[in-house]
């Protein structure tokens, strides 16, 4: 392969903008969770119930969710340095109205705003990585992705447990947003333009289908763990996710220029690894969300001791994702995702029979070994799907996968905890054995659960194919010289 007309910049040129696209990304995801352990100081200083407080962490979800599926049409709209510019500025916007916010209704209003900027940052700087990289060293890129997607959700907890004990909540917003405003003066000077523009009809309908369809079941699954699922709040939302989603797909195949193209999905290898990474994402949001509880409420740890215990395996993950991007690139997924699924698989069943008296050392080193496995598996089996799409599917494919790992993080959360505190509720109502032991009864179900969904895609690892043996050329994956040219010429 001809790596210079398949690497329109040049490596000098790529370092600030590499810099700059993890930058936006990490204060993006780190901000997802920063509120989880400040929620009881936040709830206290303004005056409202647990109910109503999780909506900062539901809003940002939810409006965040929407974006995602919207980014593909917005990226064939808009330049990609333009784009970028803009999501920072929507995020910092967002930051600062959470900051100053005096009342939970405008703090909602920040983190809806702030969601909105990530919703298109993330998928956005997925997809420039995978078009200023050629396909042989696209693992190394993504794995430089997975350092921030696995380092920045379990600090989050960590940084704002420790800040707010001491400062008031407000902080958790001020320190991110020099760092915003930083980002996008560099952005300004550093970032080019690479993505091509296709000039997308403008679908309002679509657009209007999408949102109500994504965000319908992600309302609905996000309310099914605390609610159940026959639940008013649970059942009507994802009825009309369903419903809506279903319309929205007949209505975008049938498109000459869809908002969110679906046909990616016509590559086996794409579905293959977009159904392995979904079941990654699930069981791994899942056990993070899960965690906690066990910690906090069945053995009496802080929040502080308990984000204390899901940093190591963060760490691990992240110094693992950039080695196996380097990996995938000389051996391809296969094995990668067979050693990491397997050890999803084993450590997930490890923690299928923990007690009240489980050592905080045991869950911290199984943990780690349980996310060692994901960063085995999550950034390669990414690579490999998108690698196997046309250069113009580049970013349907990116958005279409991170709305999957979206859907399928709500989805393993609600399903985890949900058979969590039934099984609890109906241990405790059976009398056999005290409350906390009901508890921890369904905590271990729920593992064993997610053990199941763990094997699903061990089994399915085996179907990833080996990296063929002589060079993959730019035709193998729909690169060819003309987009390429239009690629360059557009920076």
């Amino acid at each position: 392969m001809n790596n210079e007309q398949n690497d329109p910049l040049k490596n000098a040129s790529k370092i600030p903008m590499i810099a700059v696209l993890l930058t936006g990304a990490f204060i993006a995801i780190l901000n997802q969770t920063l509120l989880t352990t400040a929620l009881p100081s936040l709830m206290a200083d303004l005056e409202i119930d647990a109910n109503l407080g999780q909506w900062v962490t539901t809003a940002f979800m939810l409006v965040n969710g929407v974006m995602i599926p919207i980014t593909a049409f917005l990226i064939e709209k808009f330049t990609s340095r333009k784009l970028f510019i803009t999501a920072m500025v929507l995020f910092g916007i967002g930051t600062l109205v959470c900051a100053i916010a005096p009342t939970f209704g405008v703090l909602i209003t920040g983190r809806m705003i702030q969601a909105a900027g990530a919703g298109i940052a993330m998928p956005l700087m997925q997809t420039i990585l995978l078009l200023i990289f050629p396909v042989e060293k696209r693992g190394a890129a993504m794995g430089m992705v997975g350092l921030v997607i696995s380092f920045a959700p379990a600090i989050g907890p960590t940084l704002s447990g420790w800040l707010v004990q001491s400062y008031h909540w407000s902080i958790l917003f001020w320190i991110l947003l020099p760092i915003v405003i930083l980002d996008i003066i560099a952005a300004f000077f550093v970032l080019k333009n690479v993505t091509t523009l296709r000039s997308p009809k403008l679908d309002t309908l679509s657009i209007i289908l999408s949102s109500l369809g994504f965000g319908g079941l992600l309302f609905g699954f996000s309310n099914a763990g605390a609610n159940g699922w026959l639940e008013l709040t649970v059942l009507l939302p994802t009825i009309i996710g369903v419903v809506t989603l279903t319309w929205f797909i007949l209505r975008q195949l049938k498109l000459p220029q869809p908002i969110l193209e679906f046909r990616v999905f016509k590559y086996w290898v794409f579905t293959l690894t977009t159904i392995i990474g979904m079941i990654v994402f699930m069981s791994m949001i899942g056990a993070a969300t899960i965690f906690p509880i066990y910690m906090q409420t069945m053995h009496n740890f802080t929040a502080l001791e308990s984000g204390l215990m899901l940093l190591p395996g963060a760490v691990v993950m992240g110094i693992m994702s950039p080695i196996t991007g380097r990996i995938f690139d000389k051996i391809g997924a296969r094995y990668l995702g067979i050693v990491g699924l397997g050890m999803i698989f084993l450590t997930t069943a490890l923690f299928t029979n923990l007690s009240d008296s489980t050592s905080m050392t045991y869950v911290t080193v199984i943990y780690s070994f349980r996310m060692l496995g994901v960063a085995l598996v999550m950034m390669p089996i990414t690579t490999a799907g998108i690698n196997v799409l046309p250069r113009h599917l580049i970013p349907h494919g990116t958005a279409m996968n991170n709305t999957m790992r979206q859907i399928a993080g709500s989805i393993g959360t609600a399903v985890l905890v949900s058979v969590m505190t039934s099984v609890a509720l109906n241990q405790g109502e059976a009398g056999n054995i005290g409350m906390v032991d009901a508890q921890i009864k369904g905590v271990n179900t729920a593992f064993m659960v997610a053990t199941g969904i763990s094997f699903v895609g061990f089994v399915l690892a085996f179907f990833i194919k080996s990296k063929p043996k002589e060079t993959v050329n730019a035709e193998t994956y729909g690169v060819n010289s003309t987009q390429q040219k239009t690629a360059t010429d557009h920076s």
